[in-house]
């Protein structure tokens, strides 16, 4: 996977890659929960947790993202990681590492940065940044990132749109796409108006509707196959010159081979 330079630093530095990210001393595949101590940090008033590799995905992503798009998940992993702290059997099940990190890099696939090494043609943009994500993970993350740890990453980022999906899926899915939903639905249980607006004091949203009509009509523009019969949609309908959706819809191939 490419990096921009400010990463390639970072991980090159002065003691290499292996040493940024450290030995863990947690077994493979262990989780991270919320009900025992864990090494964190507070931001904009909400604990969250610190490890290398969130702090990793953090600049990863900043460097993959337009201000408002970073800052929207930011705001991501606030939200989703209130929604936990609130919620007693979340604290004892939810995986706080995978939560950040799939919240953090949710929207990879939104980089408009021509031959992107995050994004591709053939890929909705859910997928272009679950695929991201696994690799950065199978790269750099250490040894507690077993398969499943990855997978669950992959699907909360790849399925964060789909909430008729993602809601009855593994916890760590559910809440990732519960915090994403907060910037765009308002708030829902572990997010009062309080804690809303010390998180928007720190990452402001007003730029978010722009960031997100700007990004859709251009993934609509540019590879419109991957927009039919999902959200984006309506974006390429009205604002992408020539987009149609005739004989391109799921119910068209179906009438066509039944």
């Amino acid at each position: 996977m490419l990096f921009t330079k400010s990463v390639s630093l970072l991980l090159a530095g002065s003691f290499g890659a292996a040493a940024v990210l450290g030995p863990s001393i947690r077994p493979r595949g262990a989780p991270v929960l919320a009900n025992a101590p864990y090494p964190n940090t507070t931001i904009a008033g909400v604990t969250v947790i610190d490890t290398p590799i969130v702090r990793l995905a953090q600049e990863f992503t900043r460097n993959h993202s337009t201000e408002a798009v970073f800052k929207h998940q930011m705001r991501a992993w606030l939200f989703g990681s209130l929604i936990v702290n609130a919620n007693e059997t979340l604290r004892n099940t939810v995986d706080i590492e995978v939560q950040a990190v799939a919240a953090l890099l949710h929207d990879l696939g939104w980089d408009m940065t021509p031959n992107s090494p995050v994004t591709s043609f053939d890929h909705r943009f859910e997928v272009d940044g679950a695929i991201s994500s696994r690799r950065f993970l199978e790269e750099y993350g250490d040894e507690t990132w077993d398969a499943r740890r990855i997978q669950l990453v992959w699907d909360a980022i790849a399925l964060h749109t789909t909430r008729t999906i993602a809601y009855y899926k593994e916890s760590e899915v559910a809440v990732t796409s519960m915090g994403i939903s907060v910037d765009y639905d308002g708030l829902r249980q572990g997010v009062n108006n309080e804690t809303f607006q010390r998180i928007t004091s720190v990452y402001p949203n007003d730029d978010l509707k722009k960031a997100t009509n700007d990004t859709f009509t251009f993934i609509c523009a540019w590879k419109p196959a991957q927009t039919y019969d999902n959200q984006l949609q309506p974006w390429g309908q009205r604002y992408v010159a020539n987009y149609s959706t005739e004989g391109n819809l799921r119910i068209d191939t179906i009438f066509k081979n039944l």
